[in-house]
């Protein structure tokens, strides 16, 4: 079962509510997440602007955000839908958690689908990286907020309290820097790539690390002594390492005819 870990005890967090708006509170969860998916938008525009033909830029942009909307929903509204049928009117149940590993292959996918439906040849992956990045960067900021995707105990001086008295792994934080790190790379040398190849690399390594991260995070045991993200993970650089050996055997051949 994919596990809901956004869902947290009462008291739980290090700041879960960022502030309060006409008597309001505003989660920094979500407050942070809506700015992660703004400056993602704002970032892809700013990237693409000028580098386009027609509107094949804004019809990738917009399979990535639906794609990665529904894909990072899904899985928890699967994995919840006991809870959900038993209470139907209950929109926190549909409105609650959502998983990273989900977005992110959800909005691959889209994007994919979108490009073969509108017979799209044009290559913009690489505009794609500096925006996921900075997204996630934001939203695992809301996420140490909140106290979610938390870590294992640690003894290391940087563990942090999320409010059960143990320190942990600030997991969130790490992801937060590593993004940040990938955001300012994938910035610089975005033109640098062939068309698509920055993208396929990011995707190795992000689930790469997620693969690594949940040694340190908290997250039921799912098959073979492995989370269900670590077999997703697996999955992923699996398919888009065969992909480059694919595509490099294509190329041996057309070079040697």
């Amino acid at each position: 079962m994919i596990p809901d870990v956004h869902s947290t005890p009462a008291g739980w967090g290090i700041r879960p509510i960022l502030f309060s708006l006409g008597g309001q509170p505003v989660q920094s969860y979500a407050f942070f997440v809506m700015l992660g998916l703004t400056a993602a938008l704002v970032v892809y525009y700013l990237d693409t602007r000028g580098k386009t033909v027609g509107g094949s830029a804004l019809y990738i942009a917009l399979a990535a955000a639906v794609g990665g909307i529904l894909g990072s929903k899904i899985p928890i509204w699967v994995a919840n839908v006991e809870a959900i049928l038993a209470h139907p009117g209950d929109l926190g149940l549909l409105l609650s958690g959502r998983t990273i590993v989900g977005g992110i292959i959800g909005g691959a996918l889209a994007v994919y689908l979108t490009k073969k439906r509108l017979h799209i040849t044009q290559r913009l992956g690489n505009y794609l990286v500096p925006s996921l990045c900075i997204g996630i960067f934001f939203g695992r900021i809301g996420c140490f907020l909140a106290g979610c995707c938390y870590g294992t105990a640690t003894t290391l001086p940087w563990g942090v309290d999320f409010g059960d008295g143990i320190a942990r792994h600030p997991t969130q934080l790490y992801e937060a820097l590593l993004m940040l790190g990938l955001f300012a790379y994938s910035q610089a040398v975005k033109d640098d790539y062939a068309p698509g190849e920055l993208f396929r690399r990011f995707m190795i390594v992000y689930f790469a690390w997620r693969f690594l991260a949940e040694f340190a995070r908290v997250n039921p045991v799912s098959a073979v002594g492995l989370t269900y993200y670590q077999i997703v993970a697996i999955a992923v650089v699996l398919l888009y390492l065969f992909k480059n050996v694919v595509r490099d055997a294509v190329g041996v051949r057309e070079g040697g005819s």
